[in-house]
C-alpha cells in the first residue's frame, strides 16, 4: 500500500473510534409539522456548493470524479420505470420531469432523450456546475426542445398550482448533501402532480456505508474526491417511509431497493439491501 493510503486508513482508524450508527438522524427527526408550498429555510448549503463547483469541469469525464454517477444512471432509468410500472400505473408518455440537484446533467440529459419525456427541468444552485451542464447540451441541439436548466434551489422556484406540475420528480444524490432535508422535501411535494412519483437515491447510514463511502472510495481508493459524503448527514430507509407517513398527507406506495458497487462489474440493484448503503427510493402522490 501507498504511503499516503496507509497513513489515510491510519488516520481512518483513529477517526472511528468516534463514529457510530446512530438510530435516528438528528438532522432529519426534526420534522416539518406539515406539507408547506414554500419554506423560508434553505436546503442549499454553501460548503456543498463550492465542493462540487470545484468538480464541475470533470463532470463529463466518464473516467473522472463523477464515474460512478455515470455508471449508475442506467439503473436509475429503470428504477423509475418500475415506479412508474406499479399499478395503478403511471402514464408512461408525455412525462413532465422535474430534476432537482442536477449537477452537470448526466440524469437530465439522459431523461430529455427518451421519447416518453415531453420535458426536462434541471435545477441547481451551483453556477459552475450549470455552466458545464448547458455547454454539454448545446453540443446536442435536439435537446433544447425538451430540456431547460435554471440556476434555483427548490424553495425559489414559483409555487406550483395545486394539482402540481411534473409526472416525476427526481432527487439523485441529493438528499445526504442537503443542509435541512425534512423542510428540503416538503418544498418538492407540491411540484408533483396527482399519480406522480418522487424518486430519489441517497444512502443509509450504517458501518458499511462508511467504510466502503468514506474509508474506501474516499481515503483508500480516491475514486470519490475526498470532502464529498459527510456519514452523519445520510439517511436511512426506515426514516423516509416515516417521514413521509407522518408529515406527507397523500402520499403512498413507497418502494425502494438497495443498489451496490461491485468493482468490474458496476452498480447492481440488490432486493433487501436498502441499509447496506446506497439505494432507491420513490413515493407516489396519490391519485
Amino acid at each position: 500500500m501507498a504511503a499516503g493510503s496507509s497513513l489515510r486508513v491510519a488516520a481512518a482508524r483513529r477517526h472511528i473510534a468516534g463514529l457510530a450508527p446512530h438510530r435516528h438522524n438528528p438532522r432529519f427527526s426534526h420534522c416539518v409539522p406539515h406539507v408547506r408550498h414554500h419554506t423560508t429555510i434553505s436546503s442549499v448549503n454553501p460548503t456543498e456548493v463550492a465542493h462540487f463547483g470545484a468538480l464541475a469541469s470533470t463532470w463529463w469525464d466518464p473516467h473522472g470524479p463523477s464515474r460512478l454517477l455515470h455508471l449508475m444512471n442506467p439503473l436509475r432509468h429503470d428504477f423509475i420505470g418500475r415506479c412508474l410500472a406499479s399499478p395503478p400505473a403511471t402514464r408512461q408518455d408525455g412525462l413532465k420531469y422535474l430534476d432537482v440537484g442536477c449537477g452537470g446533467g448526466i440524469f437530465a440529459e439522459s431523461a430529455a432523450r427518451l421519447p416518453s419525456t415531453a420535458s426536462v427541468t434541471a435545477i441547481d444552485p451551483t453556477p459552475e456546475v450549470l455552466a458545464v451542464a448547458r455547454a454539454h447540451a448545446r453540443s446536442d441541439p435536439s435537446l433544447s426542445r425538451k430540456l431547460t436548466y435554471l440556476d434555483s434551489s427548490i424553495e425559489d422556484l414559483p409555487a406550483p398550482p395545486a394539482a402540481g406540475t411534473y409526472d416525476v420528480l427526481t432527487l439523485f444524490e441529493v438528499l445526504e448533501h442537503v443542509s435541512a432535508p425534512a423542510p428540503f422535501l416538503a418544498s418538492c411535494l407540491p411540484h408533483v402532480r396527482p399519480g406522480g412519483w418522487m424518486v430519489l437515491s441517497t444512502i443509509s447510514r450504517s458501518w458499511a456505508s462508511w467504510a466502503t463511502t468514506k474509508l474506501l472510495a474516499e481515503e483508500v481508493l480516491g475514486i470519490v474526491p475526498r470532502g464529498t459524503h459527510e456519514w452523519a448527514q445520510y439517511v436511512n430507509e426506515d426514516e423516509l417511509r416515516a417521514w413521509f407517513a407522518r408529515h406527507a398527507l397523500g402520499w403512498g406506495s413507497a418502494r425502494s431497493v438497495g443498489v451496490v458497487y461491485v468493482p468490474g462489474y458496476g452498480w447492481r440493484s440488490v432486493d433487501g439491501a436498502q441499509g447496506w448503503g446506497n439505494y432507491f427510493f420513490g413515493v407516489r402522490r396519490d391519485p
